[in-house]
Formats: C-alpha cells, structure tokens, sequence
C-alpha cells in the first residue's frame, strides 16, 4: 500500500510541476504580449481554462482517494482472512491488539484496539515505531514472546511470521496485580544479638551497650515498619513483606554496621545475626527456613545477614568482622562432657576428615581418637591414603609402624562393614557432605558429630546429633586439644606424643606458623598443652617442610603471577600437571610473603576432574567474601573454593570477573574490621 501512495505522490507532484510551469509560461507571454498572444487569447478564454484545470486537479484526487480506499479495504480483508473476521471481536474484548505488516515491515492494518487506544502506526515501520520487537521476527518462534510498554500499558507480543501477524496482549491488569502481591508477600526474619551473654555480665537490660543496641534495633523496625516480637533476650522474630525487604536489602542491612558502632571499643563487640527467609506463602515455613538461615549466620562468626529464598541458593551479606574468641572454658567442659557422653553411648566411632586430608584434619582425628581411648571405646579413623596430601600421607607411614596402622585406620570401603546401629560418626575439620573422606558412611547412620573452624557454608552435613563449628579457632586441632585438656573426666585423658606433635603440626599448617590473623591467644595456650603432652616442635615442622621438588614446583607456580588489581596477584599453574592441594595453597603464601601483596589467588589441578583455588590475604582484603562468590568459602584471611570439570581458563576468568565486581567490598570490610579493632 506504501508504494501505491508514493506512486500516487510522485504523479501529483509532476503534474502539479506541468501545471505550475505551463501557468507560469503563460504569465510570461501574456504580460509581455510576446508573438502578440494578447491579441488572440481573450479574457473569457482564460477563465474557462483555470475553471476546467481545476475541475480536472478535483477529478485527479477523488479517483487517487477512491483508489487508495479500494486497496485499503482490499487490505482489511486480506488481514480477516488471516485472523478470522469472526473472532475480531472476540480479541478486542479480550484486549488483544492485532497487527499486520507487510515485507518491508510497514504496518498495514491493526485491528480496533489500537485504533480505541489512539495509537496510529498505519503505514509506519514496525521496528522504528518499536525496535525491541525486532528479535521477534529475526528468530521467529511460537515460544519467543517479547515484553513491550505502549502509553503506560504492558503488552506481551508474539509473532506468526507466515502471516506476518503482531499479536499484542494487554497484561496490565495481570501485572499489576501480580506486582501488588509480590510486594505484599510475607517475609520472615530472626535476629539475633551475638555475644549477648558474655557483654551483658549479670546486669541484664541495665547494660548500657544493651539498651543502645535495642534501642537502634527498634529505631530501624520503626523507620521501615517492621513488626517486632521478642522471644529471647537476645533473639526476636521479624515479620515485614516484600517490599520492605527490598528497601533494607537496598540499605544493605546498614542494621548491623550500626549495632556494631554501639559497641565500638568495647572488648566484646556486640554484633548482629539475622536469617530472612521470603518467597513462599506459608509464614510456619518462612520460619523455619529463617532460623536455619540464623544458624548459619552464627556459625559463620555473625556480624551478617544470610537469606533464604525458597528453592534457591542462600545469600549472604555482611561478615565484615572476625569471629571474636567468646570460648570460656566453662564452655569448653560443656561440650567435651557432651562428646564423651555421646562416645560413652556408642558400640564404636568412626573418625573422619576431608579428602586431601592434611595435617590439621589428620591432627583433629587423631584427637578424638585419645579421647575413644581413655573411654576404651572401639575407634578407628577413616583415611584412604591416595585421597590424603603427600605430607600426611608421609606422616602417617613414617610415624606409625604396620600394625599400629591396621589398628588405627580403615579404608572408606572397609568402614561401611563396622557400621552397627548405635555406631558414632565424628567429622573433624569439615562440614560439607560431599567434601568428607567417605561419604557413604554419612548415609549409612544417623549419628553424626561435626567439630570445624571454618565458617559454615550453605551446604551442611544435615541433622548432626553434636554441632561445634567456631570460625574463631585457628584450626581443628586446637578445638580438640581444648576439649581434651578442659573435659571434667577424671582421670584426665592422656595423649600419645605422636598424636601430640601431628596435633601440633596441624596448628602450624592452618595458623601460618601463627602468623594469621585468626591467630589468638587460645591458639598459643592449645599449643602449649601440645607441648605438655610431649609435643615435638622440631619434629612438627619437619612434617610440613617442603622437599626439593616441592619447592621447584611451587618456585614454578609463583613465577605465573599476574597482576589483577592493585596489591591482589594470582598464579595459574601447568595445565598439563595434577599437584597436591598443599602445594596450591603453599604457593598462595608464597606469594602473600612478597612485599605490597596484600591478597593472593592460585589456581591448579588437583585431580583430572577437580580445580582447585587457594586464596590467602593479610588482613587487608576478607578472602572469604570473595571465594564465596566462587561458590567456596573459609577464613577472612585463608580461604578456598573447588570447581569440578572446569577448565583453569574458565577458573581465570571467573577469579578475575569476582575481583573486579566485588574486590571493593573485600577491602571496604576489612577497613570496616581494622577500624573496629583500634
């Protein structure tokens, strides 16, 4: 139809070009009474001419418009044929717009919605009135629907390219309400105060720091109209909906930066732990998800905020502080009576740490292990050697004879025969299930204990019957040695100098030769009942000394350093070569002892189908915050993350994109935690 109007342009604008150059030639010799033209065109003549040439310019434009109307009609029916005249109505009432183009895309015909609507787009490009439908016609699909806004309405838009047909459906009143309840949908959340009971010493609501942090606490409900229940002390149950979800989360929960400013200088900072938990619409659930959700928070240290959407992976804000050492040993006798009540009820124990055991895993076990013995109850630990770091299996083999092994330890394959009903499982210095020595044997009893430091991921060993997770140990092995020094059983447990020295060894590993920033002052006095026991220091740091391959194959590591960011370096290693996850993060410290390097990354293969990433910092860059993003986790100073089938390229680019989105937030809360330490 396009062309006919421009065709039919194109013959008016030359005809009006004859006439206007034939009147104006006409003038000329008129006037000028050239070739005597005055003497033989009379007066009348002249009116007669213009009176019939307008009569003709009259008869050019009703034939041009009866002409275009034809077409257009002969259009109209060619798009009912297409769409059905009789369901025309059908769709105006169902507010569906309908629009028909032609090959070069220009619109043609639509049906009366868009004509109610005062929208005119005959004879218009259909990609220049809206080119976000474009993709609609390049990738034609009866699935592809595409998402538009007309005058303040949403339309979705399908495409029948046979027939090229734009079906436009009004979703307005659909979105509007759905959007209503979105933002109306309940949202539960748990808050909890961390290291209540040790700030407020006896005074209750009369501490000062308290009753400031309550009052911020009921300050923010106030401001963003949450509804607060109080059902401990220290805990209280958040009700609020979506959209004030979406207002705090955008606030980035400044909730807890400001209870923490309330105890700023304090010795015992007083810090918050909050699990939210939204979409669904069950609020018992909502509930239940949101203290699993606090759980979590508090055994990853507090000062954070986990959420829990339903059926989606959780989300973590916060973490900006170090877990505070808040171990009494009160604390401690409680929990080591309540492990050696739980072995004193077992037939046997079975003790277990991660794959690529090293020495603090290895350390932890052999632990427990002392305990099972003064209790006299059957233990054995669950190690496969090929799946332990060189170094531990070295340890192993050159600290115990032949038939001290038989008695010691049992294969992942062999353990499943010695589960019995009442049969203890003990993990040590991990909680993921998938990361322990033998996971079959997670599956085949009910009775599982879980001791670790490191601060507790998303995915977790389910229903353990004794939990003990503190981030704010150094290692495995200084929880255990605490539980066996500070347990009231008498007398009191003894502990074979060989367990002692590998037990002081894995302090040395997980510390840095106490040179981490988790390092405490219980780390030095577990060291010292180390040494009590018969520790051997020089023996300790014999087990974890590097060999001359060793160090030429970490040498080779360091010297692939790059630059991401300053102060931040990472290191790919070989590609074409499987090295032990010992030597991954040997080399991360090693590139953290450089001076200016505040953060350090490596990445390398530890089996044919496993790449792993080790991440060390020296305080100034929360590591953890960043392997999270990775999907791994651990220490603010010491952190990893595992990736399977995973090219080390894609690793790379994976590490690089995390540091440049997030690597300002890792280093804003590490500034965040300094400053709260001075």
């Amino acid at each position: 139809m396009k062309k006919k109007i421009n065709r039919v342009r194109l013959f008016a604008f030359i005809t009006i070009l004859i006439e206007t150059l034939g009147i104006g030639a006409f003038v000329i010799f008129y006037f000028l009474d050239l070739f005597g033209t005055k003497s033989y065109v009379l007066p009348e003549y002249v009116v007669i001419g213009a009176a019939s040439l307008v009569a003709l310019n009259i008869m050019f434009m009703w034939v041009s418009a009866i002409r275009i109307s034809m077409y257009r009609h002969r259009t109209d029916l060619k798009a009912a044929e297409v769409i059905g005249s009789d369901v025309q109505e059908a769709y105006n009432f169902a507010m569906i717009g309908l629009v028909v183009t032609d090959e070069n895309d220009t619109v043609i015909w639509n049906n009366d919605l868009f004509k109610d609507r005062h929208i005119d787009i005959i004879d218009s490009n259909i990609f220049e009135w809206k080119n976000e439908l474009r993709p609609l016609k390049e990738k034609p699909s009866p699935d592809n629907v595409i998402k538009v806004v007309i005058n303040n309405r949403n339309y979705e838009v399908k495409y029948l390219s046979d027939a090229g047909l734009y079906i436009f459906k009004d979703t307005t009143d659909y979105e509007t309400v759905y959007y209503y309840n979105k933002q109306q949908a309940p949202v539960v959340g748990v808050l909890s105060m961390d290291n209540y009971d040790e700030v407020i010493k006896g005074d209750d609501d009369y501490n000062d720091t308290i009753t400031k942090a309550k009052d911020v606490i009921f300050e923010y409900a106030q401001k963003y109209g949450i509804l607060l229940r109080k059902y401990k002390d220290s805990d209280y149950l958040m009700l609020f909906n979506y959209d004030t979800y979406c207002k705090i989360k955008d606030d980035h929960f400044s909730i807890i930066d400001k209870v923490r400013a309330v105890s700023m200088g304090e010795d015992i900072p007083l810090t918050l732990s909050i699990g939210i938990a939204r979409d669904f619409p069950d609020v018992v659930k909502l509930n239940e998800l949101a203290i699993a959700a606090l759980s979590i928070a508090m055994s990853r240290g507090g000062d954070q905020v986990v959420v829990s959407p339903y059926g989606k992976e959780m989300e973590f804000y916060g973490g900006k502080t170090e877990a505070q050492e808040k171990r009494s040993r009160v604390k401690i006798r409680v929990l080591a009576d309540s492990l050696i009540n739980l072995i004193n009820n077992a037939s046997n124990v079975l003790i277990m740490g991660h794959t690529n055991m090293d020495m603090d895993a290895l350390g932890s076990c052999l632990g427990v292990k002392a305990i099972c013995e003064r209790l006299k109850k059957p233990a054995k630990l669950v190690v496969d050697l090929k799946a332990t770091e060189a170094k531990t299996r070295t340890a192993i083999t050159s600290s115990f004879d032949k038939g001290e092994l038989e008695d010691l330890i049992v294969s992942s394959k062999d353990s499943l025969d010695l589960i019995e009903a009442d049969t203890l499982v003990i993990v040590c210095d991990v909680h993921i299930p998938n990361m322990v020595m033998a996971p079959a044997v997670l599956d085949r009893t009910n009775k599982v204990v879980v001791i670790d430091h490191h601060r507790r991921a998303e995915e977790y060993i389910e229903s353990p019957v004794f939990n003990h997770i503190d981030p704010s140990a150094s290692s495995a092995s200084e929880l255990i040695t605490e539980f066996i020094r500070f347990s009231s059983i008498t007398p009191r447990i003894e502990l074979n100098p060989t367990y002692a020295t590998i037990m002081l060894s894995g302090i040395f590993l997980d510390s840095s030769f106490y040179k981490s920033k988790n390092t405490g002052i219980r780390t030095f006095e577990a060291s010292t009942i180390l040494k009590e026991y018969g520790a051997d220091n020089s023996v300790a740091d014999d087990l974890l000394k590097d060999d001359f391959e060793e160090y030429m194959e970490t040498s080779a590591i360091v010297r692939n350093v790059i630059t991401a960011s300053y102060g931040v370096v990472y290191a790919v290693a070989d590609p074409n070569k499987i090295y032990d996850a010992a030597a991954i993060a040997k080399a991360a410290n090693t590139c953290l002892s450089m001076k200016g390097i505040h953060a350090a990354f490596v990445i390398g293969k530890t089996s044919a189908r496993e790449t792993k990433l080790s991440a060390r910092s020296d305080g100034l860059i929360n590591v953890s915050l960043l392997c999270e993003k990775l999907g791994g986790g651990g220490h603010f100073t010491s952190a990893a993350a595992t990736f399977l089938k995973s090219d080390l390229k894609d690793v790379e680019n994976m590490l690089v994109n995390v540091i440049n989105l997030h690597l300002a937030d890792a280093r804003a809360d590490a500034k965040k935690r300094i400053s709260q330490e001075e």
